[in-house]
């Protein structure tokens, strides 16, 4: 595509795509802020699954949100055609200036082709039809000792915008309904706000996960100190039979003193966002749930295995990371040891030391 001196003044509408998962999803917000400040007459809309929506629904500098159904495929070709079709046309009508493309998936590369910004800019990937989709490129992740909010922006800098400190904030909205329900949820229960400690054991990928026992252990020993829990998961099956079994491996134990509430499966990410903005700390692993927590400002206690924490970890400051010392191999970015789907250094990082980061913080 030729070349044009990029004009953040000349911009009117903007698109920014990131089509991964929910905290892929919530840790590029800090793209939409610097947008809005640098070139506050431009309308900047988003696009992304429609799975990941409540990561950006609400957000004070989005003007529109246009999303993708995963389920589109699954409904035919006829329908999935229909529903891509009216897509295009949507994001057509709104005429963009400047599309910013935070992933290396090959939509973003076809979007600019048929949008036909004046500017565009995605990660470095390949030569060829990807490279020459756009007008810009920027260095995709290649230091694992940088977070991945930076690289996101990096795609800015690319342009010659260069955010502030207060852009780099993480921003998730859980709206006034969410709220309500959590506070309706907390007062039931005899819980006030800083009053807990929420945690949430789960991920979607089981080699990020501490041992349940382990889990068990740390609920008893902060539960004996005064503080009642909050455990959390998704609906998913897997996730609830995590936390039924930290709650078996608590069975009988006459030491505990606080309640523990269990909300495994009752909430929305929105509700999340609600809940963990109103507990005193958060405890969990490399998940979705964590980055909420980050960004609704709660101290995090983040428990990390084979994942990078450097590029992964909770945003800010005043969080902890917890991560073995006896495993020089993490972070080895597999799916556990040789990709067994076990991970050695969770499944050996003592209880002790994530309680330790927890004491720290409370």
């Amino acid at each position: 595509m030729p070349l044009e001196v990029f004009s953040a003044a000349s911009l009117r509408r903007a698109l920014v795509i990131k089509l991964r998962h929910h905290g892929d999803v919530l840790l590029a917000t800090p793209v939409i802020s610097t947008l809005q400040r640098i070139a506050p007459q431009c309308e900047v809309d988003a696009l992304a699954y429609a799975d990941t929506a409540p990561m950006l629904d609400g957000h004070p500098a989005l003007a529109q949100l246009h999303l993708i159904d995963r389920n589109w495929k699954r409904q035919g070709l006829r329908r999935q055609s229909a529903a891509e079709w009216r897509l295009i046309q949507a994001l057509r009508a709104r005429h963009y200036d400047l599309v910013v493309h935070l992933s290396v998936h090959t939509r973003g590369a076809w979007l600019v082709r048929l949008l036909r910004p004046r500017w565009s800019v995605a990660p470095k990937f390949r030569a060829g039809f990807w490279a020459t989709s756009f007008s810009h490129l920027y260095p995709a992740q290649s230091d694992p000792q940088r977070h991945t909010v930076e690289t996101n922006l990096d795609s800015l800098r690319a342009l010659g915008m260069e955010p502030a400190a207060a852009d780099k904030r993480v921003i998730m909205v859980p709206g006034a309904a969410a709220e309500a329900r959590v506070a309706a949820l907390l007062a039931q229960r005899g819980l006030a706000a800083g009053g807990f400690i929420h945690i949430h054991p789960a991920s979607r990928w089981a080699f990020k996960c501490w041992p349940a026992a382990r889990v068990a252990a740390l609920c008893d020993a902060l539960a004996a100190k005064g503080w009642p829990i909050v455990l959390s998961s998704a609906p998913d099956a897997n996730e609830k039979a995590l936390i039924a079994e930290v709650a078996a491996a608590r069975a009988g134990n006459a030491g505990v003193q606080a309640p523990t509430i269990d909300l495994s499966g009752q909430l929305s990410l929105k509700e999340l966002a609600a809940l963990t903005a109103q507990a005193r700390l958060f405890v969990g692993v490399d998940s979705a749930p964590m980055h909420i927590a980050a960004a609704m400002g709660t101290p995090v206690v983040a428990i990390f295995g084979p994942s990078g924490d450097q590029e992964w970890g909770p945003w800010g400051a005043g969080h902890r990371v917890v991560a073995s010392n006896t495993h020089p191999c993490r972070p080895c970015g597999m799916a556990g040891c040789n990709d067994s789907k076990v991970s050695d250094c969770l499944t050996t990082l003592p209880v002790v030391q994530v309680l330790a980061a927890c004491n720290e913080l409370l």
